[in-house]
């Protein structure tokens, strides 16, 4: 039997549903001769390893730094520039103000808690809601609810719903509106993990009239409430507007971002304005007839860049995907679709993407070939045939495969500071 189906913003809720019930067959014959089911269940002892590691860990405050920032409050989000550098010609002065070295991330970033912890929550709620999702397991909601409750909702611990010192650089400013992209890269999946704690389900996990154990009415309504107030913030505020217009993938993660938080909060009409933005502005302007990112392969890591922009843009894709199946459920027109403006885009990495590095035509410092697989899986999900082709070629990440159970773009290839490197990768 097909589980409750769950208003995700990013995942296919339908999709998670039939998975999970695939999972949880009784019909060990059944199940058994499902031979497709085994890539299922092997991603969930991933998923459910890595979940039992975090219920050790955390949860994590923006209060747990050393010193507030530059405003004084020990509640505002504070993090550094990866890729500026003191200046050895300014050693007498700190090195300030710093130097940029594109694509090298200076370890010294990681003396600021926030953006680390800031990692470490998003990651663990997505994956303890995804593991709580599918086993049903008590422990794995109550620690993610304790994680985003600490972080977002808990007056004395919680963030302030802005990013005005993000990615700061030393000498220089003390805030960027590109710092947005701390969030822009992994929230979305925050939002998803939410509505997964949220959902009762058939399996009787659902405790009262709203949510699971331990993410409570109060708790859902304390974060909604946030991620209001936070969309308010970049919609209206100059940082957001700044990074919104840039012609790269902080213009298109910021459009994602936008899109995801609106499609939780239930505005449909932003969702639709940053669609359309996409569309009809942003892509044709960041993407060549013939599928090139001029933005990103000007980078000294363009393979890097390339499908990390192609991540958001795709997750973008599906958030208008699953606005527009909300839509028509009401009654209402479906709204434009993204996934036609990126195919060009999709096939201009898909050599390199089953081919390596020698089909990539551009200099790049770490080239990772597996960094491609989700945004070509996605593509194929969606319909795009020369995609299709080239799933059984891809690259799968080296630590594992967890795509089965999580079915959206994600950033396979997080950059390392300096000796910090990814393993090999397997063929799928």
């Amino acid at each position: 039997m097909v589980d409750h189906i769950p208003q995700t913003v990013t995942l296919d809720g339908r999709e998670l549903a039939a998975l999970k019930a695939r999972l949880q067959n009784t019909d060990r014959a059944a199940a058994e001769s499902d031979a497709a089911a085994a890539p299922l269940r092997a991603a969930l002892t991933l998923l459910t390893k890595e979940a039992d590691g975090w219920l050790t860990q955390g949860p994590w405050s923006v209060t747990d730094k050393a010193k507030a920032g530059p405003s004084g409050n020990i509640h505002d989000y504070v993090s550094q520039a990866p890729y500026w550098w003191p200046d050895p010609a300014r050693a007498s002065e700190g090195g300030r103000p710093y130097i940029e070295r594109d694509g090298q991330k200076n370890p010294e970033v990681l003396t600021y808690t926030d953006r680390v912890y800031l990692e470490k929550v998003f990651r663990s709620a997505y994956v303890l809601a995804l593991a709580y999702y599918y086993t049903d397991d008590a422990r794995y909601a109550a620690h993610a609810a304790r994680v985003l409750r600490t972080w977002f909702v808990a007056p004395a611990t919680a963030m302030r719903p802005h990013l005005n010192h993000a990615q700061l650089i030393p000498g220089i400013n003390t805030g960027r509106a590109i710092g947005i992209i701390d969030f822009s890269q992994a929230y979305a999946s925050v939002l998803d993990a939410a509505v997964l704690l949220a959902a009762k389900t058939t399996s009787g996990s659902g405790s009262g009239s709203g949510g699971t154990e331990g993410w409570t009415d109060a708790d859902d309504a304390g974060f909604r409430v946030w991620n209001r107030d936070f969309l308010a913030w970049l919609v209206g505020g100059a940082f957001g507007q700044q990074e919104h217009a840039m012609r790269s993938n902080h213009g298109s993660f910021a459009a994602m971002l936008v899109a995801s938080i609106a499609a939780y909060v239930g505005d449909m009409e932003q969702v639709a304005r940053e669609v359309a933005f996409a569309v009809h502005d942003h892509v044709p302007a960041t993407i060549t007839a013939d599928g090139r990112q001029p933005a990103e392969l000007v980078r000294t890591r363009s393979w890097h860049y390339s499908t990390f922009n192609l991540l958001a843009l795709t997750r973008l894709a599906m958030v208008a995907d699953r606005a527009a199946e909300r839509l028509e459920e009401e009654g209402q027109a479906k709204g434009e679709r993204l996934w036609p403006s990126l195919y060009a885009a999709v096939e201009y990495v898909l050599p390199a993407a089953t081919g390596g590095r020698d089909k990539w035509p551009h200099a790049d410092l770490q080239f990772e070939q597996f960094a491609a697989a989700d945004l070509v899986r996605a593509a194929a999900a969606a319909g795009h045939t020369a995609s299709q082709a080239a799933v059984s070629k891809l690259m799968l990440p080296p630590d594992g495969d967890t795509w089965p159970l999580r079915p959206a773009p994600e950033q396979l290839d997080p950059v390392k500071a300096p000796g910090q490197r990814p393993g090999t990768a397997k063929p799928v």
